[in-house]
């Protein structure tokens, strides 16, 4: 037998089914139609958002979406290089009044944790292992997977990350919309016809090496971290002017969303309701205490409340990261804010865990799906 090149054992890996295919398609057509609906609509951040509806809708009703994992991350990392592209010389001259913003990251991410555990436990009546990783206000694919391996409950780990990055993007965009004026009017836009050939090309493998670099170092959320360091670094030297073209950025957006409305495929509501209810309540805690320290921090930590509340905001790095670029010159600052709290969650929790509880042992408890 003919053993396949490395090249085709790599295509077989990322290339999508005939079967993967038809639920991308659909996935991105469900999603375009929502973004184009609240482009309409003027609705803030309409790509994402209108995307992450209707995909949401359809997956709950029953239609069979997918989002690659691979095509999600190359997304990612095109609006890692976006986010690269905000960092500018002056940025650094305000570094001194981050330290209040990063200490109230950490003080942030342990009160959300120890108030939805406590939730988890005494209300949803989950195991101990599952309310401690469906508490964590951050990484969804480690909490799940470390959760599992450790005997908690998968699915419910999964959903609830799930729910939390759903309820909080929709929540935070609309605050920003109804209390701060957000319309998404200074989302920076550059169109790909107002681009060289030659920096169009840069700027995509910025994406594709910043990925492939934050997989290697092993950097926390290497799909958008690596990305954006490269694309900072290229962008402060000079070598790169220009951000991604907003046609692209519009394309990955739709992606974005979709992919995180395709989540919830399989799973038919009446089935999941209340592991979503317990969710959504989880997710109002961690965005009280989000409000509660933004505000109260705010006048020490040399920025806005809004600025502070978005980058303690319990939502996907990303997606706030977004809703960031559309506020204006705030995107370096709350992403990185965003970076810091996926460190803590991803590297302390788990080792915190074992000093709780010791040796991981499966819970006989049964799981609420």
């Amino acid at each position: 037998m003919i053993s396949a090149s490395p090249a085709q054992a790599w295509l077989a890996r990322h290339l999508p089914t005939r079967q993967m295919a038809l639920r991308l398609g659909l996935a991105l057509a469900i999603g375009a139609i929502g973004g184009t609906l609240f482009f309409i609509g003027q609705l803030p951040l309409p790509w994402m958002l209108g995307a992450m509806s209707t995909a949401t809708v359809a997956a709950l009703a029953g239609a069979k979406l997918a989002v690659p994992p691979t095509l999600r991350s190359a997304m990612i990392a095109i609006l890692g290089v976006l986010l690269g592209s905000q960092f500018t010389p002056s940025l650094f001259e305000n570094l001194s009044q981050w330290y209040v913003g990063l200490a109230a990251v950490v003080i942030s991410t342990a009160l959300m944790a120890l108030a939805c555990i406590v939730f988890f436990r005494v209300f949803a009546r989950y195991d101990r292992t599952t309310a401690y990783f469906a508490a964590m206000p951050g990484g969804l694919s480690e909490m799940m997977l470390l959760g599992e391996s450790m005997g908690g409950d998968a699915r419910t780990i999964s959903l609830t990350h799930g729910v939390r990055i759903l309820l909080a993007v929709f929540l935070i965009a609309f605050y920003f919309r109804l209390f701060e004026g957000f319309d998404g009017s200074q989302m920076p836009v550059t169109t790909a016809a107002s681009l060289p050939l030659w920096e169009i090309v840069a700027l995509l493998a910025c994406a594709f090496v910043g990925l492939y670099a934050g997989k290697r170092l092993r950097l926390p959320a290497p799909q958008i971290v690596g990305p954006m360091i490269l694309s900072a670094g290229l962008h402060l030297s000079g070598v790169l002017e220009h951000r991604p073209p907003a046609e692209i950025v519009a394309l990955a957006q739709v992606i974005l969303g979709a992919a995180i409305g395709a989540r919830f495929s399989g799973m038919a509501l009446r089935n999941v309701w209340r592991v979503m209810f317990y969710a959504a309540g989880a997710t109002v805690i961690m965005l009280m205490i989000a409000v509660g320290i933004a505000y109260g921090l705010a006048p020490v930590a040399g920025t806005s409340g809004s600025t502070l509340l978005l980058a303690l905001a319990p939502g996907g790095l990303a997606e706030m990261s977004l809703i960031a670029l559309a506020l204006g010159n705030v995107a370096a600052f709350v992403s990185t804010h965003h970076v810091v709290r996926i460190i803590v969650v991803v590297i302390i929790a788990p080792q915190l865990f074992r000093l709780l509880y010791g040796k991981p042992k499966p819970d006989a408890t049964q799981s609420p799906l």
